[in-house]
């Protein structure tokens, strides 16, 4: 696997982009009315991040749509992926009127005015999208903040306010919450934590990185022995034990995460159900298709645990990282299709996700 791949996907992925920003319906509106007269329209109370089925959808579209930029007006659909390019790097994976189209759509929502409206809407509702929209509004400000495109990282400053909402939030959310949530849906601790812990640190935000090293290590340290037999649900769309290694490799050493990921798959082998690729019997399911995004969740969890792995020299690491390279390119590709099937339900989100996955993969090369 290598960066070719997200050459060839790119073009389709940003027609996933603009169609999805173009797209206020279908809306699955996840808002708490107080009153009978409370009946806003998504736009009203989300005006940067309406469209795209729901508000956490639209967001990581925004996050699919700034990485495809990169930082630079050049394209790689002529021939190999430029050197660094990336999410946050140093050139665009699309050629000029597609990036122009893409410029012009994310520049019409991150801009001060509508995110303000955002954040005030965390703000007054504390738990929601906890901790996933959470995790990806995050991350859509890290990618931003680290480009050096003037443009892009005008929208990093424009969600600042945003991310110091979530910042409040995620602290004081991690102070009180005993226990994580551990199932493969939205509310999956593991995986939101991880990549907040990830744009915390990349944005200078200490206090809260700080919480999520100190939640993790709380909640998953002492871990031993995962089910990961037992593990898969009919609309998973994470492994709770793959991301919860996802985390842990973020916050121990090479050797300590090496000897942990030993305790927690303790008989991990090319066999095990945690590695299979899964299949979708019905694509217009908007839960069955949640197996999709597993397969792609898994894959870019599978490259960084690896990745991880390597650095280690405890003899485990080598065997562990043995079988996980051998489930990789199997769980990428069954992910990949299913982008194949154009329908809605897959193709408001599963895009994101293939991507993740692919820049993942391509690190390892």
């Amino acid at each position: 696997m290598d960066n070719d791949l997200r050459v060839q996907a790119a073009p389709d992925y940003a027609a996933v982009v603009l169609g999805n920003l173009s797209e206020p319906y279908p809306h699955s509106a996840h808002h708490t009315q107080v009153s009978a007269d409370d009946r806003p329209t998504p736009e009203q109370i989300h005006p940067a991040f309406y469209t795209s089925f729901d508000w956490h959808s639209c967001v990581h579209m925004h996050w699919l749509g700034t990485s495809l930029l990169g930082a630079a007006s050049g394209s790689p659909s002529s021939g190999a992926a430029p050197q660094g390019a990336s999410d946050g790097g140093t050139a665009a994976w699309v050629d000029g009127p597609t990036a122009a189209s893409l410029r012009e759509a994310l520049g019409a929502n991150l801009i001060p005015a509508k995110l303000a409206v955002e954040r005030d809407y965390l703000l007054a509702n504390p738990s929601w999208e906890r901790p996933y929209g959470w995790a990806w509004l995050t991350r859509l400000a890290a990618t931003c903040s680290a480009s050096s495109d003037a443009q892009i990282r005008e929208w990093g400053s424009a969600l600042e306010p945003l991310v110091d909402a979530v910042a409040e939030l995620s602290v004081a959310w991690m102070a009180k919450a005993q226990y994580p949530v551990r199932h493969g849906l939205h509310t999956n601790a593991a995986f939101g934590v991880g990549y907040m812990l990830d744009a915390f640190r990349s944005l200078g935000r200490e206090d809260a990185a700080t919480a999520c090293e100190e939640a993790a290590r709380g909640w998953f340290a002492d871990d031993r022995g995962w089910p990961g037999d037992w593990e898969l649900s009919g609309q998973d769309f994470l492994s709770a034990g793959l991301s919860e290694a996802d985390l842990m490799r973020r916050v121990l050493s090479a050797d300590e995460f090496a000897g942990w990921f030993a305790g927690f798959l303790p008989e991990l082998s090319t066999a095990s159900r945690i590695l299979q690729p899964v299949s979708v019997t019905d694509e217009t399911d908007g839960y069955l298709v949640h197996l999709h995004g597993l397969n792609l969740t898994r894959a870019g969890q599978v490259a960084r645990i690896i990745a991880a792995l390597r650095e280690s020299s405890k003899p485990e690491a080598s065997a562990a990282a043995a079988v996980l390279s051998e489930a990789l390119d199997p769980l990428l590709k069954a992910g990949l299709s299913g982008l194949e099937s154009g329908d809605f339900m897959s193709t408001h989100w599963l895009a994101s996700f293939a991507w993740d996955a692919l820049g993942s993969v391509a690190a390892l090369d």
